[in-house]
């Protein structure tokens, strides 16, 4: 059994910190539902509400996971990090059951080098520092496993896991699955429907996105950051960038996935507009509704 879950960084919510959302959580659980999704994810930590309130604001969706970041290159900045990780895992625990568990996503805070060269084009962590930031990867999925909860680790660009070969390394280096996002692995070099078969055995979430490679190209080119690719449309609606969706969706198959597909289009507040944002994530559905998800 598979479902299918949004996400609020289609919308452009990424932190409250950055100001007022583009729709609040109670106009975007709405759109999701009119459009046919099973699921959300749960965004920044108070979005959707407390724990005693998330209930009520997801109605009939269910939560598919959420981003818990992390400074794992960095052991003071890591510690400093644990409480905010508490604080999601507190969410999680109280979310109401589904079909699934929520899967808290591991997500590296990033190198400020990868982050303004994203795609692979700047240097990763030193050998030598693999080891102590794998540990501090396996200790915070140990602490979600104290909570009765399956983590996954997402690779994701402008971050020490970029690359094909660093997710590799992480693998190596942890017992944790992987939250595999097919967008960031196309446009940090990687094959998704090659990752998905091999990397089959460790794959326990799976986020769908598209890339468009000339877009990054671009970006480069003019010397703009990961945020910038995000607000030219680096990640497209589902069938407009170069993503193979029918191989992702065939080898999901043969494999036999089963759990939470969260479907992204990551972007900034204001750059696509809401109306278009909400009729980006109905057609994303319809798509892989098409392709037999």
């Amino acid at each position: 059994m598979r479902k299918i879950a949004n996400a609020p960084v289609s919308f452009g919510v990424f932190e409250l910190s950055d100001g007022p959302a583009p729709l609040s959580a109670d106009e975007m659980v709405h759109a999701l539902t009119e459009a046919g999704y099973d699921g959300i994810d749960l965004g920044p930590v108070g979005y959707l509400g407390t724990p005693a309130t998330l209930g009520e604001h997801l109605g009939d969706l269910r939560l598919a996971g959420g981003w818990a970041d992390l400074r794992y290159s960095d052991a003071e900045q890591f510690r400093k990090g644990v409480p905010l990780l508490n604080a999601t895992l507190d969410v999680f625990a109280a979310a109401p059951e589904g079909p699934f568990a929520p899967r808290p996503t591991l997500g590296c805070s990033g190198s400020p080098e990868r982050f303004a060269r994203p795609g692979g084009n700047a240097p990763g962590l030193a050998g030598s520092d693999w080891a102590a930031y794998a540990a501090r990867v396996q200790e915070a999925a140990d602490r979600c496993r104290e909570r009765g909860l399956e983590p996954a680790f997402h690779h994701h660009l402008g971050t020490y896991v970029e690359t094909t070969e660093d997710v590799e390394r992480l693998l190596e280096l942890t017992d944790v699955p992987l939250c595999l996002d097919t967008g960031h692995l196309l446009l940090a070099g990687g094959d998704p429907v090659t990752a998905l078969r091999e990397w089959a055995d460790r794959v326990g979430h799976v986020h769908i996105k598209d890339g468009d490679t000339r877009i990054l190209a671009q970006a480069l080119a003019d010397g703009v950051d990961l945020r910038e690719l995000m607000g030219r449309g680096g990640f497209t609606p589902l069938g407009e960038g170069e993503l193979d969706l029918p191989g992702v969706v065939r080898v999901l198959d043969e494999i036999g996935y089963e759990g939470w597909i969260v479907v992204e289009q990551d972007t900034l507040p204001g750059r696509r507009g809401v109306a278009r944002n909400i009729a980006d994530q109905a057609a994303n559905l319809r798509k892989l509704k098409e392709l037999g998800l």
